[in-house]
């Protein structure tokens, strides 16, 4: 699977828009067949920077991501709201989505 995260800051006091912004460059992602996952979470340090956590099944998934017409649309709306370039790491990585963490498993309730 191919692995993608995604730093993202905006310009300055622009982190409470950005959820809409994003909204239907997420949504249409969400729908592409490739797609594994498409998470955003925002810091809990600068209300400004958002990380995108991303996975497609393989290059190829990944290649038809970047070429579809909802990426460049996003390209283009995403510019005008960032402050800094994006900081990224894509690697390729063996699975297919998450895996269970084994140091860490919920306490049983009573």
């Amino acid at each position: 699977m191919i692995f993608i995260a995604v730093k993202f800051t905006t310009l300055p006091g622009r982190g409470d828009e950005w959820p809409a912004l994003v909204e239907e460059f997420t949504r249409a992602t969400r729908a592409e067949p490739g797609n594994l996952f498409f998470e955003w979470s925002r810091s809990v340090d600068d209300p400004d920077r958002f990380v995108l956590l991303e996975a497609f099944a393989g290059p190829e998934a990944g290649a038809a991501h970047v070429a579809t017409a909802h990426f460049a649309a996003a390209m283009e709306t995403l510019a005008g709201a960032i402050a800094t370039t994006p900081e990224i790491i894509n690697v390729e990585v063996p699975g297919q989505g998450w895996n269970a963490m084994a140091e860490l498993t919920p306490r049983p309730r009573s």
